[in-house]
């Protein structure tokens, strides 16, 4: 269903009508009964009994709100911007998502108390819930989820995603409830776009669907799957008019029961990183040593002189504490 626009802002041109028939109904009344004249006093009293239903086409909009109408089960438009409007008093303000509280930004239910009364059970109060649909930009926080990625690993993960309203007619008519159904369509392509990447950078996989491994990771390629997840949420809310304008991770962690497991694979692996480089720099750094010796003609080396020469600065270089050095003083 497509969003049509109604209504003029009237409202107060319409307002200051009644408040003038009321005058002249009231003054009608009183000379009615100063002539005795009961045709006047009976339609002066018509016009005031019902003259009031034009009161409940007047409808003020604050910046970013709108207002979905019905006229006996029928769409007939939409009013939207800030004003003063009349429309057909019995027009219908439909709005599904009125009662739904998630946790997001500017999600504040507004209700109006009609009235309250004591019981022996407490108090009982009766509220009339604003229809208005917001089209302001909002942000919607959903619970963190426990999600396995590609690896098999469980991570909890949690997104912020930024939406607004394009389409009113959609998203009350083509949906049931907007609001609930961006939050089920969040969850949902929030699992199937994490179960594709490992949480850090893994070899042989493929994230992109290219059939190439890749190095594509939660951790590291957080804009990338941020898009990917922004895209997946608009191609499945197009139908209910929600426009997502962005789609962010707010947490991102291995879930508990395998955290210390993988905390002391990381750093496992950052040792063995280090001992790499370490060792490679020793090597390189006793070759040197060696080749120096050998041009400067310093002294001359055999075999097995050499290999004790090679074994001593490794265990030097290489080692976790300082050397303590053993000087031969001669026999």
């Amino acid at each position: 269903m497509q969003e049509k626009s109604i209504g003029k802002k009237c409202g107060m041109a319409v307002l200051l009508a009644i408040i003038l028939i009321y005058a002249l109904a009231i003054a009608a009344m009183v000379y009615g009964g100063m002539h005795e004249n009961e045709i006047i006093m009976v339609a002066s009293g018509v016009v005031m009994c019902f003259a009031w239903i034009f009161l409940i086409g007047l409808k003020v909009l604050k910046p970013q709100e709108a207002l979905v109408l019905t006229l006996f089960g029928q769409y007939v438009g939409t009013i939207k911007g800030e004003g003063f409007y009349f429309v057909n008093p019995f027009c219908v303000a439909v709005n599904p998502a009125a009662n739904t509280k998630l946790n997001q930004s500017g999600d504040v239910q507004s209700a109006i108390h009609v009235f309250s009364s004591s019981s022996e059970d407490g108090t009982v109060s009766m509220s009339m819930v604003s229809k208005k649909i917001s089209l302001k930009i909002m942000t919607l926080n959903n619970n963190r989820q426990k999600i396995n990625d590609c690896l098999g690993n469980p991570v909890e993960i949690g997104i912020a995603v930024t939406w607004r309203v394009v389409d009113t007619a959609k998203a009350v008519f083509d949906v049931d409830n907007y609001k609930e159904f961006l939050s089920l369509q969040c969850d949902s392509a929030l699992r199937n776009i994490v179960r594709v990447y490992p949480y850090d950078v893994a070899p042989n996989v493929d994230t992109t669907g290219d059939g190439v491994a890749d190095e594509g990771s939660l951790r590291g390629s957080s804009e990338v799957v941020c898009n990917r997840i922004r895209e997946e949420i608009q191609s499945r809310v197009d139908q209910a008019g929600i426009e997502v304008i962005e789609a962010r991770i707010t947490y991102l962690a291995y879930a508990p029961e395998i955290a210390a497991v993988m905390l002391q694979r990381q750093q496992a692996s950052a040792i063995i990183d280090a001992r790499k480089m370490i060792v490679d720099g020793a090597v390189g750094m006793v070759e040197m040593a060696l080749e120096r010796l050998e041009q400067n003609q310093v002294v001359t080396f055999d075999a097995t002189s050499r290999a004790n020469l090679v074994s001593n600065l490794l265990v030097v270089l290489c080692g976790n504490k300082d050397a303590q050095p053993v000087i031969h003083t001669g026999e």
